[in-house]
This record gives C-alpha cells, sequence and structure tokens, in this order.
C-alpha cells in the first residue's frame, strides 16, 4: 500500500529467514566485540635454517560462553563486507599494538601481523584511522606491526590497494601479500604492490610432498619472489619433511603446526623459549642448486 495501488509485491519466506539470521548473527558479533568475548592467538613465525623467531601472526578467536572457543571461519563470513568488519579490524589492530608493547616490556622482541579485509582495506580513511592507532603506542616502532591482505582483496583495486601500501610504508608500516598464488595475478600487479613479503597458501604446501604440480607452484613462487627481491613465507608447514624440502627449495621462513599452533599470548614466551633451547630444523644442511 505505501507503494501504491495497482501493484503486487512476492513475499520470500526462505530470504526472509536468511536475512533475520543474518542481522541476527551481526548483532551477536557486535555483542561479542563490545563483551570482550573476541581473543588473539599468535602463531608464530620463524626462519627454519637457523632457528630464530621473526615473528607472530595474530589470529581472531571468539571465546564463545556456551561455545567455547569458536574459528574464525565460523563468525568472520558473517561481517566480511559490514561495517562491523571495519571495527573488528581496528580491535584487531589495537590489541596486537598493545601485546607488541607488553613483550617489549618485558624484553620480548617480536614484530606481529595482523589480517586486514578488504572492505576494511578500502575505506578512505583506512591511513588516517591507522596513523591514529598507531599513535596511541608510541613505544611501538611501526615497523613491528606488518599488515597481510589477501592477493584477491588486493586485486579487486589495484590502484587503491597500491596507494594504501606506499602510504602504510610513509608510516612504518610493512605489507604482505597473504595466500600467494590463489589468485590471478599477473607480474604487473606484482610489480605495482610494493609488499615486503608473499605468503605461499598452505593449500599448495600441504601437498607439496606428493602433487607435482603444487611443487611446481611452490617452485614458481619461491622464484618470483626471489626476482622481486620479495621475502617469501610458507604457512601451513605440517611436519618436517615439508621444512626441509621448503629449505632445499629456498624458503627458509615458514609458519604452521609442525612449528606451534596458535597460542594464546601468556603462552607465548614459554613455547618460543622451548624453541630457542631446541631448534627443529637449526641442523638442515641447503641444497645448491
Amino acid at each position: 500500500k505505501v507503494a501504491g495501488k495497482n501493484r503486487f509485491h512476492l513475499f520470500d519466506a526462505e530470504h526472509d529467514s536468511t536475512l533475520r539470521d543474518h542481522h541476527a548473527s551481526l548483532e551477536r558479533i557486535k555483542k561479542a566485540l563490545s563483551a570482550q568475548e573476541l581473543v588473539l592467538h599468535y602463531q608464530p613465525k620463524v626462519n627454519m635454517k637457523t632457528g630464530e623467531v621473526v615473528g607472530a601472526e595474530a589470529l581472531i578467536r571468539w571465546q564463545h560462553p556456551e561455545k567455547g572457543l569458536v574459528s574464525p571461519a565460523e563468525f568472520l563470513p558473517a561481517i566480511e563486507n559490514d561495517a562491523l568488519s571495519i571495527h573488528v579490524g581496528e580491535w584487531v589492530i589495537t590489541q596486537a599494538m598493545q601485546q607488541i608493547a607488553e613483550w617489549h616490556a618485558s624484553g620480548l622482541r617480536i614484530a606481529v601481523s595482523v589480517n586486514v579485509g578488504a572492505h576494511h582495506l578500502q575505506q578512505d580513511d583506512f591511513v588516517d584511522r591507522l596513523h591514529t592507532l598507531l599513535a596511541q603506542f608510541p613505544q611501538v616502532a611501526p615497523r613491528n606491526l606488518n599488515l597481510e591482505v589477501l592477493e584477491t582483496s588486493a586485486l579487486e583495486d589495484i590502484d587503491k590497494a597500491s596507494a594504501v601500501i606506499e602510504a602504510c610504508a610513509a608510516l612504518g608500516v610493512t605489507f604482505a601479500l597473504d595466500d600467494f598464488g590463489t589468485g590471478y595475478s599477473s607480474l604487473t600487479y606484482l610489480k605495482r604492490l610494493h609488499v615486503k613479503q608473499l605468503k605461499i597458501d598452505q593449500s599448495f604446501v600441504r601437498d607439496m610432498l606428493v602433487d607435482p604440480d603444487d611443487l611446481a607452484i611452490l617452485k614458481g613462487v619461491i622464484g618470483l619472489a626471489a626476482a622481486f627481491k620479495r621475502e617469501v613465507i610458507a604457512e601451513g608447514v605440517e611436519s618436517e619433511a615439508h621444512g626441509r624440502l621448503l629449505m632445499d627449495l629456498g624458503c627458509d621462513f615458514a609458519q604452521g603446526y609442525a612449528i606451534s599452533k596458535p597460542l594464546p599470548a601468556e603462552q607465548f614466551p614459554a613455547w618460543m623459549k622451548t624453541w630457542l633451547d631446541q631448534p627443529v630444523w637449526s641442523d638442515c644442511p641447503r641444497v645448491s642448486g
């Protein structure tokens, strides 16, 4: 009636139910953020050859009062293109900076990387907001914060992504291109995106020992990283065999369950001491050629 006479509208009950469920999910996640139910765990990044711990990736979890610890795959997709993703993203950066400051004060000096979603990255005020967040922690050098952006999301607007990366570099913050190899980036795009590091997607690492195609992709990515003078790190390293082969190929940096699962911040120092006392792959010789 509001739209006028002599017309009709179809009511899609299934679509309406989906919208209601989505809205309810957004409201529950918003409540989780305000109630401090969201937490960060940290997965170590190491130089497998030297045993050095080179950093950690901050990974969000939901400490749900009824369901326990909920993985990000179960709730982040619901906020992917919503303004709530920006609030969550800024919360993650703030918490990571706070943790860096606390670790540095206790003598543990490592960098921390944070994942940045496409919707968050594409905001016009992203760099200004990041500058404001950094200013809250003057005791932490911006180089200790690394932002990881999915290759696919960076390519959605290559001009915007390139400009943001350049502006963040001016602040001292570095970027990594995450899940590299899963998108369709050309060499021109790689040249334009001045990221410090390429992260090899774990889907290629997982089957590298048995799938010659995945092994070929790994060799190609490692070769590209060397050609463009980028660091390269493999995620999803699940065994010593994975680590040794990666080093043979020229990739010394890695993270994965063979090194450590993501840890609560308070457990990280104890794990680090154990790792440094007994480095797994430090005796592994490099294979030339």
